[in-house]
């Protein structure tokens, strides 16, 4: 998964307090939509703890958590994977001492640091040039051979500051997450690997804990199926916005309801203990493998109760 790393250099500007707010606001709607895409291996990287940032000269963060607009966001960002320094998502051992990264000539290690493991660059867009969704840096490499030299070549890297910049890079972003999750189902051979695994692989669902007897009475021939379409409804609610979409998401299978004579079939105890229709529900193969959810609209999810044989056959 593409790891988040913070431009250090767009937290040492001298601008005005709501021009750095407003800034930072933006910053974590964009950390957010990718934690959207790439669920629980989202990881914001920084020179520095989170709670410890200046955001700009004399403008620490706690100033922009103390805003009422911010306190949603600042929750939310709490609940991603945080790192610092820079050198703590490096291979063990490597340390890039070799390797510098300038922006305008100015050095950037954060940006640097995204450039050297394939991740993206996110900056608070104070100034212009941290307003675009790919930045233009020069990287210099010193050459381990007699001369003592050093090779010089312009790089670019994905960057975001805003939302609209996430959106650009939307389908590199699906792209690695569903490489990922294919790779590790792939390699699971137990419904019950599939359900201890499934709020890393599918952190936009959520399961009823009745539904890890099904995973793990699942045949080996349904796991990968199982989880395949799991991927897709995690995709599906991904992208999902109740308001412009009051009935369902767009699936990206086929995805129904159950006919009306067969839903005394699909209710089930919610979490609260209260029996509720969950009636919505998808195929796999081979048949008859079948999964039963219900949509929790004000949660914007869905919730699993059900996954294995077409209940009542």
């Amino acid at each position: 998964m593409p790891q988040l790393f913070l431009n250090e250099r767009s937290c040492e500007s001298t601008a005005g307090p709501d021009r750095v707010n407003r800034a930072m606001t933006e910053l974590v709607k964009a950390v957010v939509a990718v934690a959207r895409e790439d669920g629980a291996g989202t990881v914001l990287v920084a020179r520095e703890p989170v709670t410890a940032l200046q955001l700009a000269v004399g403008h620490p963060i706690g100033k922009w958590i103390g805003l009422p607009t911010s306190r949603d966001l600042w929750r939310r960002l709490l609940l991603l994977q945080a790192k610092w320094p820079h050198r703590a998502v490096f291979p063990e051992g490597e340390t890039y001492s070799d390797v510098e990264y300038r922006h305008d000539g100015v050095p950037v290690e954060g940006l640097g640091a995204a450039h050297l493991t394939g991740g993206l660059g996110v900056s608070l867009a104070v100034e212009p040039h941290w307003h675009a969704d790919r930045l233009a840096l020069v990287r210099e490499e010193l050459l381990d051979d007699e001369d003592g030299g050093s090779e010089v070549r312009d790089v670019e890297i994905r960057h975001a500051a805003t939302p609209e910049h996430v959106e650009s890079h939307r389908h590199w972003l699906r792209s690695g997450t569903d490489t990922a999750r294919q790779e590790a189902l792939g390699a699971l051979r137990s419904g019950a690997e599939l359900w201890e695994r499934r709020a890393e692989l599918f952190p936009l669902l959520q399961f009823l804990p009745l539904a890890r007897q099904n995973f793990a009475e699942l045949p080996e021939v349904w796991v990968r199926p199982v989880g395949e379409r799991l991927g897709e409804l995690q995709d599906a609610v991904s992208a999902w916005d109740p308001v412009r979409q009051p009935i369902a998401p767009q699936w990206r299978s086929d995805v129904r309801t159950e006919f009306e004579s067969r839903r005394r079939l699909c209710w089930f105890p919610d979490l609260d203990g209260e029996h509720r229709l969950f009636d919505w529900h998808c195929e796999f193969l081979p048949k008859p493998g079948r999964m039963h959810f219900r949509l929790v609209h004000e949660e914007r999810t869905l919730r699993i109760a059900y996954v294995g044989r077409k209940r009542g056959v």
